[in-house]
């Protein structure tokens, strides 16, 4: 009785976590008067149309275009990511160096530091070096370990694992690269996916980086063809086409967190019974 009350309460639980996903679908199909006069999801009728529509968007370009500018960014993004913060924790993790406290006490400051404050500092400097209204200053940042909370998940993992792996590694003929990604990354896996799957997201879903950093709307990501589709006013647009370009966007981020659920979750309780 118990485990049939519980099950019937993460049902609920579920029910109104997937809610909203499930009226974002359903207004994809509803008239503005519809949209806004009712909160249940089920459309009165269903027009595939308005997602046709939506492919097309208002500009020159489709939604394809849009989506191939959008992985030119998070492509390179989340590999430069997950590289570098890989690399910089495990130096953290298994070598003494000088001023390394200092240095791992800076890189934890960084995260609590707002990104909003270095936007203009890193416009600046991009367009001192004329790299503005490209996707450099958009994914070369993450080749440096730009995100201190990916290498303090990612030094807890690599603390946890024996040293005697690594000296296993040495007598076999490794080198420090070697035993990095051939012997230590393997056991990290969960916590590497989930860094990437985080970047994934968090890409996915930028405005303020795209829009500072690029200004033609051939190179626009996603995230700012949804900005074109509505007008200046905010009037006088079909409100169920920006919705299906909405649900149509979501469906990469859907996809990859779907794929990489289970190494997702075990890397994010890994990584707190470690912390």
């Amino acid at each position: 009785m118990k485990k049939a009350i519980a099950y019937l309460l993460l049902t609920a639980a579920a029910l109104v976590m997937l809610y909203p996903l499930l009226w974002l679908l359903g207004a994809s199909f509803k008239t503005n008067d519809e949209i806004f006069s009712s909160v249940w999801f089920m459309p009165p009728r269903i027009e595939m149309s308005v997602y046709g529509r939506a492919w097309q968007t208002v500009t020159p370009y489709t939604m394809g275009h849009y989506f191939f500018n959008t992985f030119k960014i998070i492509i390179p993004k989340t590999v430069f990511a997950v590289l570098s913060s890989v690399i910089v924790a495990y130096g953290f993790a298994r070598f003494d160096f000088p001023f390394k406290r200092i240095c791992l006490t800076l890189l934890m400051c960084s995260m609590f530091m707002p990104s909003i404050v270095t936007i203009l500092p890193k416009y600046l400097m991009w367009n001192e070096m004329g790299l503005i209204n490209t996707y450099v200053p958009l994914t070369l940042p993450s080749l440096f370990a730009c995100e201190g909370s990916f290498v303090f998940i990612l030094i807890q993992f690599l603390r946890g694992i024996p040293k005697e792996f690594d000296e296993a590694a040495k007598i076999d003929g490794c080198g420090t690269l070697a035993t990095l990604f051939f012997v230590l990354v393997p056991c990290i896996k969960p916590a590497v996916i989930s860094i990437a799957v985080f970047t994934f997201l968090w890409t996915m879903n930028d405005f303020l980086s795209p829009l500072i950093m690029i200004h033609s709307v051939e190179k626009y990501p996603l995230s700012l063809a949804l900005r074109l589709s509505v007008d200046s006013t905010g009037q006088g647009y079909e409100q169920r086409s920006i919705i299906a370009m909405s649900v149509i966007g979501l469906i990469p981020s859907i996809a990859v967190f779907s794929l990489a659920q289970k190494k997702f979750v075990s890397g994010i309780t890994m990584g707190g019974l470690s912390g």
